[in-house]
């Protein structure tokens, strides 16, 4: 669920609380208040995550470049290392 469509079932649900009597509509509003906090925190840590995930992507191809150059610098020594072998 997007923020634009969260934002309209809530202020739908204030509409419906408004249409309940006042000793139910105390109760409901403080709910209403609780699950505003929890989609906030839910949205937080969804970015954190987020965050978490870019970096952990950039880390990895960070990591599979230096893996291919190790192997290219693995394979110009062993081919160094046959060429001196050969020439003594």
């Amino acid at each position: 669920m997007d923020k634009q469509t969260f934002q309209e079932k809530l202020l739908n649900l204030i509409e419906e609380i408004k249409k309940i009597p006042e000793t139910k509509k105390k109760i409901l509003e403080m709910l209403e208040g609780e699950i505003g906090e929890k989609y906030g925190d839910l949205r937080k840590g969804l970015l954190i995550l987020q965050e978490n995930l870019d970096s952990l992507r950039l880390n990895v191809k960070y990591l599979l470049f230096d893996l291919e150059a190790t192997k290219r610098e693995n394979t110009a020594l062993k081919k160094r290392i046959e060429e001196l072998g050969n020439s003594k």
